[in-house]
């Protein structure tokens, strides 16, 4: 199961099909981010934040560069540099039976990389 939910999520990132990213979130999914205090929960809002986060860290540059799984997860390593700030991170992704995200928790490092994305997310989202 996690090889097949983990294909769909590298394809994904690889094509920006937001009808398929917006298939792929459970309707009652939960969003972990580096800089919000509290979980964002259901659909929408889960699409909203993964969108928007493709849009800001998914550019050129992005790569994941290590991979840990699960029954039914992965943790994904990322590495970017945006605006000369090395941005090193992970996304921990849990995907129910069917195959869909249930929860996403995004941690990121370095500080200032943290602080930029932060305003940048704040960014996208009020235009999303």
């Amino acid at each position: 199961m996690i090889g097949t939910a983990l294909d769909s999520w590298y394809s994904y990132m690889r094509n920006h099909d937001l009808a398929a990213l917006h298939a792929m979130i459970h309707p009652d999914a939960v969003f972990e981010s580096p800089v919000v205090h509290t979980p964002q929960r259901g659909c929408d809002i889960v699409f909203k934040y993964l969108a928007s986060a493709e849009k800001v860290l998914g550019g050129a540059g992005f790569t994941y560069v290590g991979e840990w799984r699960n029954a039914d997860s992965a943790i994904l390593e990322f590495e970017n540099v945006i605006d000369g700030i090395k941005i090193n991170g992970v996304d921990m992704i849990t995907w129910n039976d069917a195959g869909q995200i249930t929860h996403f928790k995004v941690m990121v490092r370095p500080l200032k990389a943290i602080n930029m994305l932060h305003q940048k997310m704040g960014e996208m989202l009020a235009k999303a």
